[in-house]
C-alpha cells in the first residue's frame, strides 16, 4: 500500500488534478469536499479516488474526518491544503461574514488540518505538507482584502510550520498558483480575463496539471531538503 494523502477541496479544478496525479503516482488519496455531492460522486466514479465530505473550516469536523480517513486508508503521510473560496468586495462594502468565511475556509483550515496530522507524522518521522497559496497573496488584488490576507497568511504559516517539523522528517512548503483555467477563473468577465492573460509572459492561463506537477515534486520521499519554500507557478506573471 502506498503512502496516504489527503487533498482538501479535492474534487474539481486544481484539487481534482492534484488528487488524480497523486493516485496515479501510487498514493492512497482521500479528496475532501464540502459543497457539491453530485460533483464529488462523479469525480469519485471517474477517478477511483475516495471522497469524504466535511467543512475544513470547522476544527471538530476535521478531527472527526481525519479519523475516518485514517480508519479507512491508514495514517496520513501527505497533506495538501487546497480548499479555498472567494467572497470579493472592496473593504468599504465587505461584510464581516464575507471576511470571516474566506479566512476560515482558506486559512484556518490549514491549522485545522495540520493539527490533526502533525502528531502522527512526528511519531513516524515522516510527513509532507503542501499549502496552496496564491499569486494574489503575494501581490495583492483589488477587491480581495479577505482572500489576499488569507493566502498571504498561508505563506507565513508554512514557513513557521517548516521550522517546527523539520527535525522530525516533516517538510512544509507552499505553492502560489497564478491564474489557472478553472471554473473560478472562468467566472471572470471575458474582457477582464483577456487583460489578465495579456499580462502573463507565457501567454496563457495555467492548467490544473501545472499545479499538480509542483505538488508531486514537493511531496516526494526524496524531496526532504526542500522545506519552507514557496513555489510560484504563474507563467512569469509575478516574480516574487
Amino acid at each position: 500500500m502506498g503512502r496516504v494523502a489527503i487533498v482538501t477541496g479535492g474534487t474539481r479544478g486544481i484539487d481534482a488534478a492534484v488528487s488524480v496525479a497523486l493516485k496515479d503516482a501510487g498514493y492512497e488519496v482521500a479528496a475532501i469536499y464540502h459543497v457539491s455531492d453530485d460533483t464529488a460522486q462523479v469525480f469519485a466514479a471517474q477517478s477511483g479516488v475516495a471522497v469524504y465530505k466535511w467543512d475544513v473550516g470547522n476544527f471538530d469536523a476535521c478531527t472527526e474526518g481525519v479519523a475516518r480517513v485514517e480508519a479507512d486508508l491508514g495514517p496520513v503521510d501527505v497533506l495538501v491544503n487546497n480548499a479555498g473560496i472567494t467572497r470579493d468586495a472592496t473593504i468599504h462594502k465587505m461584510t464581516f461574514e464575507q471576511w470571516n468565511m474566506v479566512l476560515q475556509t482558506d486559512l484556518s483550515s490549514c491549522f485545522n488540518m495540520c493539527r490533526q496530522v502533525m502528531p502522527g507524522m512526528r511519531e513516524r518521522g515522516f510527513g509532507r505538507v503542501v499549502n496552496v497559496g496564491s499569486i494574489n497573496g503575494q501581490a495583492g488584488q483589488y477587491g480581495q482584502v479577505n482572500y489576499a490576507a488569507a493566502k498571504s497568511g498561508i505563506h507565513g504559516f508554512t514557513k513557521a510550520l517548516a521550522q517546527e517539523g523539520a527535525a522530525k522528517g516533516i517538510t512544509s512548503n507552499a505553492i502560489a498558483p497564478g491564474y489557472v483555467d478553472t471554473y473560478m477563473v472562468r467566472a471572470v468577465p471575458e474582457e477582464v480575463l483577456q487583460k489578465i492573460i495579456a499580462k502573463i509572459p507565457v501567454g496563457r492561463l495555467g492548467k490544473p496539471g501545472d499545479i499538480a506537477r509542483g505538488v508531486l515534486f514537493l511531496v516526494a520521499d526524496d524531496a526532504g531538503f526542500v522545506n519552507g519554500s514557496t513555489l510560484s507557478i504563474n507563467g512569469g506573471h509575478h516574480m516574487y
